[in-house]
């Protein structure tokens, strides 16, 4: 018995610190943003905590934790396999191509508010100092300065990895969400009336009464379900019934944190940092430990947003939709983390931009929440698309009922655009230039390269093999799909008579799964002529060398290719100068460079 109610605990504690960060700090900041817009009256307090409460359950319960985590591939989620899911019940290329699209913005959008995330939690945590006996006076370039300090650490520190820290992660988030609701419970004694909030008559009676007016309060509602879409987007890395079991823990101690706030408030209409008044009010010798917990929450928060970013963009490389970047590989534990420099420094950058335009988090609380309110209609159109076309109308029916929701949180949150809201537009709209950039280009570069096809590569290649004199050793040529042989493999053999007593084409190809590893030789295509498939999950960081010794392939040589591309259509160009600065397929593999020999093909586009 005790057994499994430790294993229990354990499944609850697990995600804390990777899917919950970004939704557990939102009690920091979210009400006091809210009420600076409406007066905290008793009716007021009552409407916007029941407005955050049905968010909570609509948009992150039903959304994310019910219609999206039904839909999986091997238990996997996120953009990219509601993307999957969806092709795999069409075959209209147009819907395809419409499909593609919208995981494409999703994708965008996602890192688009996400360089948001650590700024508007690391400062608002800062900001609690001002409520220390003695602090109370800091002037706003100081915590500033401050905020920006903890995120050079932070970002400074993702080279080494979070391998021998990230077992601290989920305790401490344990204790944040303890501390959320045992504070706000003491709250709520101080005024039970609050509870009155759980009924939903609430929030639609706050809409009747400051009808468009209610539409500002919305748009900051939605700073309390900032980070939802996590639930789906981990569900692979740590399981479903896991990540829904830590969840409802997570969502008590959410609405009792809330609903102790908005008693705060009633009771005391003057605050100003409701959160953090509220613990320093109740216990002015726990509030600096409280916030302490608040900073390492903050930090954890944003740690895991940049391990986010790391993976999304990680799998964009590995589908294809991404030019390949350096990746390091930072545990030999933990197959998930990983470290991209370029993404890394992007966001420092964003996020240092971020403090220096806003300068404090209510400002910017008022630019948050406008991209992934995207990317929640987004997701609300492909559940709603995909339960139509698997004819489950109930599920179809509640879809729409989210999406409406999603759609009505946008019309609020359009006002965001005024306030800065479009600065997490224009960053989401640099990787999704990047993304139909690198995807029309790697069509364009495949029909122009006009591979030659198997069968008469293989008619030509058995007539010279026997008749001409080969290179004892073995060769290895690099290619992705063994259909179609690659122009500089052509040139290489028929051109230039290049060939050796044993050649191996290796082919890498990326599964729809997010992990494990195959490699097998395939059959022989012909005298000295052979095939080496490894197959890996979109996620893995394979060591292809190790794969080769392991199976006996011990190479003299590695031929790849190189495209020289010509061109006078400037989106061609630009995707000509992205392959130059990005890294080639044997820099971004790791192979040893004493073997390698690169082919370079002229190609005009």
């Amino acid at each position: 018995m005790y057994k499994k109610l430790l294993q229990e605990i354990q499944e609850i504690i697990r995600p804390l610190g990777i899917v919950f960060g970004d939704i557990g700090t939102s009690p920091l900041y979210t009400l006091t943003v809210a009420f600076l817009t409406v007066k905290p009256t008793e009716d007021n307090v009552l409407g916007v905590l029941s407005l955050i409460i049905w968010s909570l359950v609509i948009l992150v319960y039903i959304q994310y934790a019910w219609l999206a985590m039904k839909l999986s591939i091997r238990g996997e989620g996120g953009t990219i396999i509601l993307k999957e899911v969806l092709i795999a019940l069409t075959k209209s290329k147009r819907q395809i191509t419409l499909a593609i699209i919208i995981s494409f913005i999703g994708i965008s959008f996602i890192i688009g508010d996400g360089v948001i995330t650590p700024a508007i939690t690391i400062l608002s945590a800062v900001e609690g100092l001002t409520l220390v006996p003695g602090f109370e006076k800091t002037a706003q370039d100081i915590l500033l300065f401050i905020a920006v300090i903890i995120t050079i650490f932070l970002f400074s520190f993702q080279k080494r990895g979070t391998d021998k820290v990230s077992t601290l992660f989920s305790p401490v988030m344990l204790v944040w969400f303890l501390a959320l609701g045992i504070t706000g419970l003491f709250s709520i004694i101080h005024f039970p009336s609050v509870l009155k909030a759980l009924n939903p008559y609430y929030a639609i009676k706050f809409f009747l009464i400051h009808k468009i007016s209610g539409l500002i309060i919305l748009s900051t509602v939605i700073l309390a379900v900032t980070g939802g879409e996590a639930l789906y987007a981990d569900m692979g890395h740590l399981g479903k019934e896991s990540i829904i079991k830590s969840w409802r823990f997570v969502f008590i101690t959410l609405v009792l944190s809330y609903m102790g706030q908005g008693a705060f408030m009633i009771l005391h209409p003057e605050t100003k940092i409701v959160l953090f008044g509220m613990v320093s009010y109740e216990s002015p010798f726990l509030y600096t430990l409280f916030l302490i917990l608040s900073v390492l929450a903050t930090i954890i928060a944003s740690q895991a947003m940049i391990s986010a970013m790391f993976s999304i963009v990680y799998q964009g490389i590995n589908t294809n939709i991404m030019p390949r970047l350096k990746v390091d590989h930072t545990s030999r534990h933990l197959s998930t983390q990983i470290y991209i420099s370029l993404v890394n420094w992007f966001l420092f950058l964003c996020v240092i931009l971020m403090f220096l335009i806003f300068q404090k988090s209510d400002k910017l609380a008022f630019a948050y929440g406008l991209a992934v309110n995207v990317t929640m209609i987004l997701t609300g159109i492909m559940l709603i698309w995909i339960y139509y076309l698997k004819k489950e109308k109930i599920l179809t029916a509640l879809s729409i009922l989210v999406t409406i929701v999603d759609f009505l949180f946008f019309v609020a949150n359009i006002n965001k655009i005024h306030y800065g809201g479009f600065w997490s537009i224009i960053i989401a709209m640099l990787p999704l230039s990047i993304i139909i950039i690198y995807t029309i280009g790697q069509k364009e570069l495949y029909s122009a390269l006009k591979p030659m096809d198997l069968n008469v590569f293989l008619e030509k290649y058995k007539k010279l093999y026997p008749n001409i004199n080969k290179i004892s050793g073995t060769a290895i040529f690099l290619l992705k799909n063994i259909k179609s042989i690659s122009p500089y493999i052509v040139e290489t053999i028929f051109d230039h008579n290049i060939l050796y007593e044993d050649n191996i084409i290796l082919s890498i190809v990326t599964k729809d799964t997010p992990f494990g590893v195959e490699s097998s030789f395939k059959e022989r295509l012909a005298p000295g002529l052979r095939v080496f498939e490894i197959k890996a999950g979109y996620m893995e960081i394979i060591d292809i060398e190790k794969i080769l010794l392991e199976n006996g392939i011990n190479e003299k040589v590695i031929f790849y290719g190189s495209e020289y591309i010509l061109t006078n259509k400037i989106l061609l160009q630009i995707y000509s100068i992205i392959k130059k600065l990005t890294p080639s397929i044997v820099e971004f593999y790791k192979f040893s460079p004493r073997k390698l020999q690169g082919v370079i093909t002229e190609v005009k586009i």
